[in-house]
């Protein structure tokens, strides 16, 4: 007899839990760690579906592209480009190079709030991480170039940045020895404005960060994040609602979206996407960053606002800033709206904090 009813009491717990792993896989937020765990060791395909809003084109977390062996030249156009990248002669002063605001002991980024440049002029926004650029349609925050090859020499002219001119660059390079000498051994021509902007894409498209712990996880390595990590994904993909702009292999959808920091009509204020579309309703957008190695570059926001990764996970549960039009900007037609994505979420202390450990992985 008692031992009928131990066999009752595990049969019956057998299917709670197989409850609760269905309960899970269907969407519900109370996490059983064994489901979990369970859960996200299967193929993404088989993963609870994310909570994302009607319309979403979203795709699933990814691992990133397998490393191939490149041919030789392409590795050659990489090295030139990072050597480049690096070198500080592309500025007029010759003490700012790409990596000055791009360093990869920050995730590509620059540490600071807003970058600064030739003769120490400040800059108005943050400067992104160039980390998962072959990735983007649309460099920059407000998207102006429209491929790498064209963002690359856009610092260079920039007043602001590095305060020169392509033709005084190229005349620059040219009255080198070194890189005439290279040039012609990795492109089989002279130095040229096209050539440098190639040769800077190339290495920009090579920045992959496969020394992750999300990575790992992602090429099957089901230890690489722990139990906090866990939930922070799959709070991730559900509750947080990070899914509707960051998803896929980059972690972003490459779109533009408002998140109530424009500030608009006030100091500080950033027309963002609309300096370059001119349209009323980009006003405030900005592109969707990659979270690929979130961690390492804050401070965050296109204006470097939140200079912990903690405060950025507060004001998204808070459903950011909704701005309201003053009296006199009653019937402006460029007040921006904050997106619609944007929705208070309700978190925890605790789920916040598997959220930055997640993101902490990434």
């Amino acid at each position: 007899m008692g031992r009928q009813v131990l066999l009752l009491v595990i049969a019956l717990a057998l299917m709670q839990q197989t409850l609760a792993c269905d309960l899970l896989a269907q969407g519900a937020e109370t996490v059983d760690e064994h489901c979990l765990r369970s859960l996200y060791q299967q193929p993404p395909k088989n993963w609870p579906a994310p909570q994302v809003d009607a319309g979403i084109d979203w795709q699933e977390l990814s691992a990133l592209p397998s490393r191939q062996v490149q041919d030789i030249s392409v590795l050659q156009r990489i090295k030139l480009g990072r050597e480049l990248f690096f070198d500080p002669a592309l500025s007029r002063s010759r003490d700012i190079s790409c990596a000055s605001c791009h360093a990869p002991e920050l995730g590509f980024s620059d540490g600071r709030r807003t970058s600064v440049g030739h003769e120490q002029r400040q800059g108005r926004r943050n400067a992104p991480s160039v980390v998962m650029s072959a990735f983007t349609r649309s460099p920059f925050w407000d998207g102006r170039t429209h491929s790498l090859e064209e963002q690359a020499l856009k610092p260079v002219e920039d007043p602001v940045e590095m305060g020169f001119t392509v033709d005084e660059l190229v005349e620059r390079l040219a009255a080198s020895q070194h890189y005439r000498q290279r040039f012609f051994e990795v492109l089989d021509s002279p130095v040229t404005a096209a050539g440098i902007a190639d040769v800077l894409a190339d290495y920009q498209r090579s920045l992959l960060p496969y020394d992750t712990d999300f990575e790992r996880f992602m090429l099957g390595d089901q230890d690489s994040l722990d139990d906090r990590q866990l939930r922070g994904l799959h709070l991730f993909r559900t509750k947080a609602r990070c899914m509707n702009c960051h998803h896929g292999v980059a972690l972003s959808d490459d779109q533009f979206h408002n998140l109530g920091l424009t500030y608009y009509g006030r100091k500080y204020e950033d027309l963002g996407r609309h300096e370059v579309s001119g349209a009323d309703e980009d006003v405030g957008r900005f592109r969707t960053p990659s979270l690929r190695l979130v961690s390492q570059t804050g401070p965050w926001m296109h204006n470097g606002l939140f200079p912990y990764l903690w405060g950025v996970i507060n004001m998204y549960d808070a459903g950011m800033p909704q701005p309201k039009p003053r009296a006199d900007q009653q019937g402006d037609p460029r007040f921006p709206a904050t997106s619609s994505l944007i929705k208070p979420l309700g978190l925890t202390p605790a789920e916040k904090q598997d959220l930055e450990a997640f993101l902490r992985s990434l």
